[in-house]
């Protein structure tokens, strides 16, 4: 799964690495190094002028909330259990099939977080965890593939500015091998030439849309362990993704390296 992940580039940088047109944003978010469920992201979406709907979509930069709410929701309070969505079935589920067909973004990321067992127990008995960060090995911006959703909230009138909310989930997969060793499922991404077909809001099938997806090339990246103090989503900073060694021994070695 993906539960926490940094996201430190401006709108600036955004801007050019997206080749975005159009900035929907009015307030610039800081830069987060601990991201976490329903916190407002940066995303990349496509969607045609609002004045005039048969024009061709316009590319996006825009601020969601992640966790997404369908848009059958009485309680936007599901959205909290819905960061991620499985590719294997995301076409299937009502929580996100609409979104699939016509209403995909993209969530830029410097890398993410996963927690692996050490041989340390806690109180109870249960494992000690500790987390690593999972980035490019080149330091370029991932573009982890994303969904988005708009739900009305009926508390409000319709010119009112809370009356739609904007929430994403994060597409998921199979970890590959270096990065599988830590966690099982890892955000899949979208290559640069592969950006425009992802996020253009007309129809396509679901085999179409699953081949713009692959999982990280094995050795793109590169996971590492951080400090623990990312465990408290309270914690920010870029000290949060500086390596660390690991506080305890780990249950099994791992194939990926800290960087030197």
């Amino acid at each position: 799964m993906c539960g926490r992940y940094a996201s430190s580039r401006s709108p600036d940088d955004l801007i050019e690495e997206f080749e975005i047109e159009q900035v929907d944003v009015r307030e610039k978010l800081e830069p987060d190094y601990n991201v976490a469920p329903t916190d407002e992201v940066y995303a990349v979406l496509s969607r045609p002028p609002r004045e005039d709907k048969s024009a061709p979509p316009v590319r996006r930069l825009r601020v969601l909330r992640w966790g997404l709410v369908p848009w059958w929701a009485r309680d936007p309070k599901i959205g909290s259990r819905l960061i991620n969505a499985r590719m294997e079935t995301v076409d299937t589920k009502s929580a996100f099939r609409k979104a699939f067909a016509s209403r995909r973004c993209l969530l830029p990321a410097d890398g993410y977080y996963e927690w692996y067992e050490t041989s340390q127990r806690a109180a109870k008995g249960k494992p000690v965890k500790q987390p690593f960060f999972i980035r490019p090995r080149d330091g370029s911006v991932m573009a982890m593939a994303g969904l988005y959703e708009i739900w009305r909230d009926p508390s409000h009138e319709r010119d009112h500015p809370e009356a739609f909310r904007w929430t994403c989930t994060v597409l998921t997969t199979t970890a590959e091998d270096s990065v599988g060793r830590i966690h099982d499922r890892m955000p899949l991404l979208v290559e640069p030439d592969r950006h425009a077909a992802w996020l253009d809001p007309r129809a396509s099938g679901p085999e179409e849309l699953r081949s713009l997806l692959v999982p990280a090339a094995p050795g793109r990246l590169e996971a590492f362990p951080v400090s623990r103090a990312v465990n408290d989503v309270r914690n920010n900073g870029a000290e949060l993704v500086a390596p660390v060694e690991p506080e305890d021994e780990l249950v099994l070695p791992l194939a990926a390296e800290p960087p030197a």
